[in-house]
């Protein structure tokens, strides 16, 4: 992705039907990713939360690759939805061609379901680095620990929406129930993020209180 944000969110306005959801379920992704980073950098080196620096640094160097993994997926979903139109615009005029097609349109269907499942085990990941780092995060921006985890969250079950319209159209329903019990092992993060975000919340109330 070269583009300013505004640019990009004004393809994903338009009347293209690239990007779409899948890009943008990434970007959740990334965004959350994004967050754990900040939160890391701006606690690391504070006494005040050494006992806590290992799992920080760590945190920062997962989220890093995770980001950059989440991007590369946005422009993979790109890609794997052309692979569909394209698919589906194949000749059918004789029964060789209909049967050419409708295995290019299952082949395309199988990829384009494989990508929202990486994101969603990503964002499984962002998921679980919030809340590796909420005991140890610097308290000016623990407010971000529970905004990365609910963009994660956001990015899970956006990926998971994206994974189950493609699996929807397999025929082959053997492949389709393989992916949808490889993405139901991700979804158990949904329920993590909640307790992280309303964990921050408690905390930030009691300190108010």
């Amino acid at each position: 992705m070269q583009q300013t944000i505004s640019e990009w969110l004004g393809d994903l306005a338009s009347g293209e039907p690239t990007p779409g959801g899948g890009a943008a379920a990434a970007l959740m992704a990334a965004t959350g990713a994004a967050l754990v980073g900040m939160v890391t950098e701006l606690t690391i080196g504070n006494p005040r939360y050494a006992d806590h620096e290992a799992v920080l640094v760590d945190a920062r160097e997962r989220a890093a690759h995770l980001r950059h993994l989440a991007t590369e997926l946005a422009d993979a979903d790109e890609a794997a939805f052309g692979s569909v139109i394209e698919a589906y615009r194949l000749p059918k005029a004789t029964e060789t061609e209909k049967a050419g097609r409708s295995a290019a349109i299952q082949q395309a269907l199988a990829g384009a379901a494989r990508v929202p499942l990486r994101l969603a085990a990503v964002a499984a990941e962002v998921v679980e680095l919030t809340e590796s780092i909420l005991d140890g995060a610097n308290v000016n921006v623990l407010s971000d620990v529970a905004v990365a985890a609910d963009a994660a969250r956001a990015a899970l079950s956006s990926a998971a929406v994206n994974v189950e319209v493609n699996t929807s159209a397999l025929t082959d329903r053997a492949v389709a129930a393989a992916l949808d019990g490889e993405l139901a092992g991700h979804l158990s993060a949904i329920a993590r993020a909640d307790r992280v975000s309303a964990a921050v919340r408690a905390r930030i109330a009691g300190a108010a209180s």
